[in-house]
């Protein structure tokens, strides 16, 4: 039985009928022409293969990690670090090619694989400007192992010299245990009747992010789902209002959804019909409402703080 609480997205019969008529299939598209807003279902490599070249101010990659895991209908196996390595170079190319001569690429991994997608990435020729390491808040713990609580992201451009950042976009207000004063008054915080904060500059360290669960209005059944608010830090800093942000393996949609959400264009791959059909409903959602947990007036909050009058 369903708890009251669980909010996770599911879809009716009805809805998949519906919402299959806004995905188009690799067959569909035409050579050079771009699917604005759309989510295509079918293999990614075929798709790529279509689509021009250097169409995306911004890529966001989220492939399977080199673990076994089952995706809906398909299972992704572990293979040696080689026969992954192969992978990644079967694929990682092409999406390299969409990407604009200014672009930036956000490439997600854990311990396991994360040296292969730096030596991918490098063979690209991509220039690799950071490593951004987050901290997920669950996870099965292991009597004879340290509990796997850390993911990679790599952050890359083609041109190191001309690339678009903005740190301004994704400040982090953090509370401060103990607030310093400078002739009585408040030094580099405010005194709120939320709390005291100090607002500070993104690391490459990200303690902030939950995993989305049953409860929260983002949750699919979708395995490695990535938080919105994960994605919305790699959007904002990464493309302005009106980019264009590729994703090869959209997954249940976060990439599309938070890129909606944040006035930004489109365009995503998976094989998956049914999380495809997730990624549209949560992109209908997403109109009616444009709230990512965890963001709020322009900045992220840390975990579990963001103090709001529905929640006294």
């Amino acid at each position: 039985m369903t708890a009251s609480r669980n909010r996770t997205i599911t879809l009716t019969a009805e809805e998949r009928n519906e919402l299959q008529k806004a995905l188009i299939k690799p067959s569909q598209l035409r050579q050079d022409e771009l699917p604005l807003d759309k989510i295509i279902w079918g293999d990614t490599i075929q798709a790529l293969q279509i689509l021009p070249d250097e169409f995306a101010d911004l890529v966001i990659l989220d492939p399977p990690y080199n673990r076994t895991k089952q995706f809906g209908t398909l299972t992704f196996k572990s293979r040696h670090a080689k026969d992954y390595e192969n992978y990644l170079d079967s694929w990682l190319p092409l999406v390299c090619q969409k990407l604009k001569p200014t672009g930036s690429l956000y490439l997600c991994g854990d311990w396991k694989c994360t040296a292969l997608l730096q030596n991918a990435l490098e063979k690209c020729q991509m220039h690799i400007i950071n490593r951004i390491t987050w901290q997920r808040d669950k996870g099965r713990g292991s009597a004879k192992n340290w509990k796997n609580n850390m993911e990679d992201i790599w952050f890359a451009v083609k041109d190191p010299q001309h690339y678009y950042f903005n740190a301004d976009a994704v400040m982090m207000k953090r509370k401060v245990l103990a607030p310093y004063r400078n002739n009585g008054k408040p030094k580099d915080w405010q005194k709120t009747t939320e709390g005291n904060f100090r607002m500070t500059f993104p690391s490459n360290f990200w303690d902030d992010i939950s995993i989305p669960f049953w409860s929260m209005p983002e949750n699919t059944e979708h395995p490695t789902q990535k938080p919105e608010k994960l994605f919305a830090k790699l959007i904002l800093a990464s493309s302005k209002e009106g980019d264009l942000v590729f994703d090869p393996f959209i997954g249940s949609g976060t990439t599309a959804v938070v890129a909606q959400k944040l006035t930004r264009h489109f365009c995503g791959i998976d094989q998956d019909k049914e999380y495809c059909l997730l990624a549209q409903k949560r992109l209908r959602m997403a109109t009616e409402n444009s709230e990512i947990q965890g963001y709020k007036d322009g900045v992220f909050w840390e975990r579990n703080t963001l103090y709001t009058h529905k929640e006294r």
